[in-house]
């Protein structure tokens, strides 16, 4: 990407890593306070009114906020919302991967496990190449993916075929008889949102419906959901918080949500940096 105008005084241009940088500030402050004035952009960064103008409308082109007169907005997600595997799997990386050394503890040798469709289950899906005499359903393209490049001869998988959809799970009425006609000692979900009269949602109600299919097979149900997730909803539910036998998230999620969710999840289990 070439120089941009900074829209300073004098035709003054500056390099794109400057400009991206005020971006990133200037998102970070929209996503923490809700919305944000192009003059308190402009006493905050030093900059002038038109450069934060420009600002503004180089992220709502991307779709990161929304322009209002005086200012911008965040962006909400829809209840639609659902993006694709790729942009999934670049968000809190970090949280994930606790999460899913976390979950990975659960699992044993000599089991039978479902692992639903999504970035958390496939980062706990590099957790379980090593383990012995295992069997994996699942619904995603990415986590069979996964057990393929490591095969063991001790180790069945079971892709329930189905209509992939945007995010790569399978679903719809094929991928819904498979898990139906099974029986797995734990499944391991994730979920695209998580909220007190939602229960655990999903965007896409077909992927809603094998979900379910997955809790109602498995002995145990094993939700992986980072903090983000709180107060997110999607358009259908997957199943209530009392459907989880365990719930493995972040320590990111506030005070007031891990006490509402630990009297309805069987076990809330919640990991940072300083786990072992």
């Amino acid at each position: 990407m070439g120089p941009i105008d900074g829209g300073g005084g004098g035709g003054r241009r500056e390099s794109a890593p400057l400009a991206a940088e005020r971006r990133n500030r200037i998102l970070d402050h929209v996503l923490a306070h809700g919305a944000v004035r192009v003059r308190d952009l402009v006493a905050m960064l030093a900059v002038s009114d038109m450069t934060i103008r420009r600002d503004l409308e180089a992220l709502a082109r991307r779709g990161l906020v929304a322009k209002v007169h005086g200012g911008a907005t965040a962006v909400r997600p829809h209840t639609t919302d659902e993006p694709g595997f790729l942009a999934k799997q670049a968000r809190h990386e970090r949280e994930k991967e606790l999460i899913a050394t976390r979950a990975a503890r659960l699992v044993q040798a000599h089991t039978a496990i479902a692992l639903s469709a999504g970035t958390t289950t496939w980062t706990l899906a590099q957790r379980l190449v090593r383990i012995e005499d295992l069997t994996v359903v699942t619904n995603s393209i990415p986590v069979a993916e996964v057990f393929a490049r490591t095969p063991r001869p001790d180790r069945t998988v079971v892709l329930t075929g189905g209509i992939r959809t945007r995010s790569d799970a399978l679903v719809g009425p094929l991928a819904v008889n498979t898990i139906r006609s099974l029986n797995v000692d734990q499944v391991f979900l994730g979920v695209h949102g998580m909220a007190p009269l939602t229960g655990f949602t999903s965007p896409n109600f077909l992927e809603a419906e094998t979900d379910r299919a997955l809790v109602e097979a498995a002995r145990q149900t094993i939700v992986l959901a980072d903090s983000t997730k709180w107060e997110t909803v999607g358009l259908a539910t997957i199943c209530a918080f009392e459907a989880a036998d365990v719930l493995v998230t972040d320590a990111g999620l506030q005070d007031a949500a891990r006490a509402l969710l630990a009297a309805d999840v069987g076990e809330l289990v919640v990991v940072d940096d300083a786990a072992d």
